[in-house]
């Protein structure tokens, strides 16, 4: 791991690769890797991935799962250079992480409908609220 990290920081200068718990991104240029384990080189990509397409913050919990989308496919463009296997199914799970996150915070506590989000990250129950 420390060859293939020491390549992507020969590649990608402008971003900080660090130590840490767990693969993140924290906008603008810092890449935290996580432990050396099965799949982390295709996290690490991932996580390059949202560095490279500038993902800074969401208005929505859906552009949050869209950019998290976004980063996969980054990652699937960058494993074919480096040469890193696409695990799929490891992908569809942790993208569905975030489908069962959303769908559960998306619900209505009092009549079960899926609620919307507004611009200002606030959900709305149109049932609930007489929105229909």
């Amino acid at each position: 791991m420390d060859d293939f990290v020491e390549k992507l920081r020969q590649d990608f200068p402008e971003f900080k690769f660090r130590p840490g718990k767990k693969f993140s991104f924290r906008f603008p240029k810092t890449i935290t890797l996580g432990p050396d384990e099965p799949g982390a080189k295709l996290l690490l990509l991932h996580e390059l991935g949202h560095a490279i397409l500038g993902h800074q913050d969401f208005k929505t919990d859906v552009e949050r799962l869209k950019m998290e989308v976004e980063a996969w496919e980054k990652a699937r463009e960058l494993a074919k250079t480096y040469r890193v296997e696409f695990n799929e199914e490891a992908v569809q799970d942790e993208l569905d992480t975030y489908r069962d996150w959303l769908h559960k915070k998306s619900r209505c506590p009092k009549c079960g409908l899926t609620r919307f989000q507004d611009k200002d990250k606030k959900y709305h129950c149109p049932r609930c609220e007489n929105l229909c």
